[in-house]
C-alpha cells in the first residue's frame, strides 16, 4: 500500500467513524450501504465531507460506481491525479 492511498484511507475511515458516531470495523471490502447501513442522503453527506477534507469534487457518475471503501479510495486517488 502506498502512502497516498493510506492517507486517503485514513481520512475516509476517520470521516466515517465520526459521522456514524459509533465504533465500527472498517476495511477496503466494507460495503458503504449494506455494511454500514447508510441511506442515500447519508452517503451524499459523507461524500461531501470527504470532498471538503481532501479538496476534490467527486462527479455523480463516479459516486454511482463506488460500492466499497476500497472503491472510494481508488476513486479519490484517481481524482487527485494518481499522486
Amino acid at each position: 500500500m502506498d502512502s497516498i492511498a493510506g492517507d486517503i484511507r485514513s481520512t475516509i475511515f476517520d470521516t466515517l467513524r465520526t459521522s456514524l458516531g459509533k465504533p465500527v470495523e472498517l476495511s477496503d471490502q466494507t460495503n458503504i450501504i449494506n455494511d454500514l447501513g447508510l441511506d442515500s442522503v447519508a452517503v451524499m453527506d459523507f461524500v461531501m465531507e470527504i470532498e471538503d477534507r481532501l479538496d476534490i469534487s467527486v462527479p455523480l457518475d463516479r459516486i454511482a460506481e463506488v460500492e466499497t471503501i476500497g472503491d472510494l479510495v481508488a476513486t479519490v486517488r484517481d481524482l487527485k491525479g494518481g499522486i
